[in-house]
C-alpha cells in the first residue's frame, strides 16, 4: 500500500467541532431555508397543530417538518422514508431540526394533512421574489407538461383499451381451447398436467372477462368515461411521441422571461391546454400584481375565446394559430390570401373579386358572420381556391382580436423562441429531480402539494443564484 494516499486508522482519536453550528458555512442554503420558514406566519398560512395542544402527546413544531421537506425537495430526497434516514445521519439536517428525527409516518402524514397551506408557501416565495422586483418585465411564458403518475398504463381503462382487451382475451381463450383439444393425444400423464394447466388459464381469463364487464359498467357513470383504479384522478393522455401516451397530471407553469422563476403553476388532469390560458395568465397577472402581463405560450393553447378572455382582463397573449385547414395541403388558397376589408365589411379574393356579408349565425356560442362571392363559377382560378360552388369565409364578430394578436407576432418573430428558452427549461429540470419517474402521492389535491414542493425548491434556488444568499435572507427577515 506504499505510494498512495494512505487513510487514518478508524481507533485514531479525533477532535471533532464542539457545535453543530461549525458544521454550517455561512453560505450554506440550509440558511436560507432556516430563515424563510423562521419568518412565516405558520398559523395563518393554515398549518395544523400551529398552536400547541393543552393536553395530550406533545407533537412536533409544523416548523421542523416543514423545513424538512424543503430541504428534501432542495437535495431531491423526496421519499418519506429517505427523509428519516438522513435525519439521522445529515449533518446539515441535524442543524436545521435540532437534532429531532421524526419517523417517515409522520413525515408523510405531515404532507397530507397539510397541502394547502404547504401550496401557500409556495405562492409566500413569490410574492418574496416580487418584493425583490424580480418580475419587471412583467412578461412570461405558458406552457404545460405531462408528469405521470403512480397508476400504471394497464390499470387504467377506457371503452377502447376495455374493447382491445377482449379480444386479446377472446384470442387468447380459442388458442386454449384448440390446446386443449389436442392435449388428449399427449401420453395420459402429460395430458393430464397439460390440461389442468390450461384449466387454470382459462379460468383466469373469464375472470378477467368478468372484471372487465365490471369496470365497463362503471365507465358509463364516469363524466370522461375512464377509470384509473390506482390513482382515481389519473388520467391517460397523448404525448409528443407518435402513438404513445402515459397515465398522469397535465402540470401549467407560467415563467417569468427574464429570470425564468415559476410565477404561477397548476396541476391538471385534462389532457390538453386549450382552456388553461386565461386561467394561467390571470394567476401569473395577481402574483406579479402588475396592471398589464404579457403573455406568450405555443399554438396548443390556441382558443379564440381564451384569448378574447385575455384581452379583456388586461393581459396581451402572442401564440400562432394552428393550421386546421387541408386547402394548403391540397395546393388550394389558405384564409391568409383573403383580405378584410373593415369600411365596406367585405374580402377580396386572389381573383380581386368581393366577397359580401350574407348572414350570421350562432356557432358553439361564438357570433360568426359569412361572406360569399356570386363569381366564384366563372373565376379562372376556382380549381385553386376551393372545390364547391362558390368560397365562403366565416369571420367571428371578435375576429380583429385575433388579427392584432397575429400582427404582434409577425413583429415579434423571436416571441416563440423566447417561450421555448424560458418555460420549457423548467419542466426538464423537475423531472431530471425527480429521476424522470412518477409522482410520489396519489389524487390531484395530494399531487398538487408535491409539485408545489418541487416548484418551491426550484425558485429557491434560482433566487439564490440570482440575487445571491445574503440579499435572499435580509428581504426575508424584512418581509
Amino acid at each position: 500500500m506504499k505510494r498512495f494516499i494512505e487513510s487514518d486508522s478508524r481507533m485514531q482519536g479525533t477532535l471533532f467541532p464542539e457545535y453543530l453550528e461549525d458544521y454550517v458555512t455561512e453560505n450554506n442554503p440550509v440558511r436560507v431555508v432556516d430563515v424563510f420558514v423562521e419568518h412565516l406566519d405558520l398559523s395563518k398560512l393554515g398549518f395544523n397543530r400551529a398552536e400547541p395542544a393543552i393536553t395530550g402527546r406533545p407533537s412536533y413544531h409544523p416548523s421542523i417538518l416543514l423545513k424538512l421537506y424543503i430541504y428534501g425537495y432542495l437535495n431531491r430526497i423526496q421519499s418519506s422514508r429517505r427523509l428519516e434516514k438522513e435525519t439521522q445521519r445529515n449533518v446539515e439536517l441535524m442543524w436545521l431540526l435540532g437534532r429531532l428525527t421524526p419517523d417517515f409516518k409522520t413525515i408523510a402524514r405531515f404532507r397530507k394533512e397539510n397541502g394547502k397551506a404547504i401550496r401557500k408557501v409556495c405562492s409566500q416565495f413569490v410574492l418574496l421574489c416580487r418584493q425583490l422586483n424580480l418580475f419587471s418585465e412583467a412578461m412570461v411564458a405558458i406552457d404545460g407538461s405531462k408528469f405521470k403518475a403512480v397508476n400504471n398504463r394497464d390499470r387504467n381503462y377506457t371503452a377502447n383499451k376495455i374493447k382491445r382487451r377482449r379480444e386479446q382475451i377472446e384470442t387468447s381463450i380459442d388458442r386454449y381451447l384448440a390446446a386443449l383439444e389436442t392435449a388428449d393425444l399427449q401420453e395420459p400423464d402429460i395430458a393430464e398436467a397439460k390440461t389442468e394447466r390450461l384449466q387454470e388459464k382459462l379460468a383466469k381469463l373469464k375472470q378477467q372477462m368478468e372484471q372487465l364487464d365490471s369496470i365497463e359498467a362503471q365507465l358509463q357513470e364516469t363524466p370522461d368515461k375512464q377509470i384509473s383504479l390506482t390513482d382515481p384522478d389519473a388520467r391517460s393522455m397523448a404525448t409528443s411521441g407518435r402513438g404513445s401516451g402515459m397515465v398522469g397530471y397535465n402540470v401549467q407553469t407560467a415563467v417569468d422571461t427574464k429570470h425564468h422563476l415559476i410565477v404561477a403553476h397548476e396541476v391538471t388532469n385534462v389532457g390538453h391546454d386549450r382552456h388553461q390560458l386565461t386561467n394561467m395568465a390571470k394567476q401569473a397577472k395577481a402574483a406579479m400584481a402588475v396592471t398589464e402581463l404579457h403573455v406568450v405560450a405555443d399554438r396548443g393553447y390556441f382558443s379564440s375565446q381564451e384569448i378574447l378572455d385575455c384581452q379583456q382582463a388586461g393581459i396581451v397573449p402572442t401564440l400562432p394559430k394552428p393550421a386546421t385547414s387541408g386547402a394548403k395541403a391540397d395546393g388550394r388558397f389558405g384564409r391568409e390570401h383573403f383580405v378584410y376589408h373593415p369600411e365596406q365589411n367585405e374580402y377580396s379574393c386572389p381573383a380581386g373579386e368581393r366577397l359580401k356579408w350574407r348572414y350570421s349565425r350562432i356557432e358553439r356560442d361564438m357570433t360568426l358572420h359569412r361572406y360569399w362571392s356570386s363569381a366564384c363559377q366563372q373565376c379562372a382560378l376556382k380549381a385553386k381556391c376551393t372545390p364547391d360552388k362558390s368560397r365562403k369565409v366565416a369571420r367571428w364578430e371578435h375576429e380583429d382580436v385575433l388579427e392584432a394578436m397575429q400582427k404582434r407576432l409577425d413583429l415579434a418573430p423571436e416571441s416563440m423562441r423566447i417561450r421555448r428558452e424560458t418555460v420549457e427549461h423548467p419542466f426538464g429540470t423537475l423531472k431530471s429531480w425527480m429521476g424522470y419517474t412518477h409522482f410520489l402521492t396519489k389524487t390531484l389535491d395530494r399531487v398538487s402539494t408535491e409539485m408545489s414542493l418541487h416548484v418551491l425548491a426550484y425558485n429557491l434556488k434560482r433566487a439564490i443564484k440570482i440575487v445571491g444568499m445574503p440579499t435572499l435572507m435580509e428581504a426575508m427577515v424584512v418581509a
